[in-house]
């Protein structure tokens, strides 16, 4: 589909608990397309992490077919898909998931060091973003040096350096305040108006779902509502 991130096609993921099989995701179908800015939202069990899981490549499905830019990731090896995320996905976490004792420029430049871009121009595009995200200054400080909403910063600084096709973020307004977190939002729609940086929240955070222009809901593992706004 012209334009399509991410489909999913009747996928189904099953987990085991015990002697208990659970249906986290139950024959959801649903695309993401390119400059999307959506949110996951439902109620605790409903799913939403275990997409994301699945749309980064974390997961694999137990039914289904997932493609990421047209290619099928059930046709692709434990490399190739591993590469996919490295080049093409975007990974926002609640906590944050920095390395501690590398400093915020260092957790930026992970990702690029491992595509083997040349120093200049990592160095370039490293110091490009986080004065984009509002961290110049703060560039040699380790994430303990740091606050909530700075670490959270880096991060997004990590996830968009890549230029990614999507930036998944899971709960990323979870661990910071009301105003931090409005500022982030402020950030990330600005990179989505700006760079057309596709995102998909998932979220309960009332604040996400009020500015997404797309609201997905699940309920059991399966799709409730897909609204798109103006």
């Amino acid at each position: 589909m012209t334009g399509a991130i991410v489909t999913m096609e009747n996928v189904t993921k099953l987990y085991e608990q015990g002697k208990i099989e659970v249906r986290a995701v139950d024959n959801l179908t649903l695309t993401i397309q390119k400059g999307d800015f959506a949110a996951l939202c439902g109620p605790s069990g409903s799913g939403k992490t275990t997409v994301l899981n699945l749309m980064g490549g974390l997961d694999l499905p137990t039914e289904g077919t997932i493609h990421i830019e047209q290619q099928n990731l059930s046709e692709l090896s434990r490399s190739q898909i591993s590469n996919m995320r490295r080049d093409r996905i975007g990974f926002v976490f609640q906590s944050y998931n920095l390395i501690p004792v590398m400093t915020a420029y260092e957790n930026a430049e992970f990702v690029l060091k491992l595509q083997g871009v040349p120093e200049k121009q990592c160095h370039e595009r490293v110091m490009n973003i986080l004065a984009e995200v509002g961290l110049q200054g703060l560039e040699h400080r380790r994430p303990d040096e740091l606050s909530g909403g700075q670490q959270q910063r880096v991060a997004i600084a990590r996830a968009i350096v890549t230029r990614p096709a999507i930036v998944l973020a899971d709960e990323p307004t979870a661990n910071v305040d009301s105003v931090t977190a409005d500022a982030l939002l402020d950030l990330m729609q600005e990179l989505n108006r700006v760079e057309r940086t596709t995102f998909l929240f998932s979220t309960h955070d009332q604040r996400v779902m009020d500015r997404a222009r797309r609201l997905i809901r699940l309920r059991d593992g399966r799709l409730e509502q897909d609204e798109v706004r103006a």
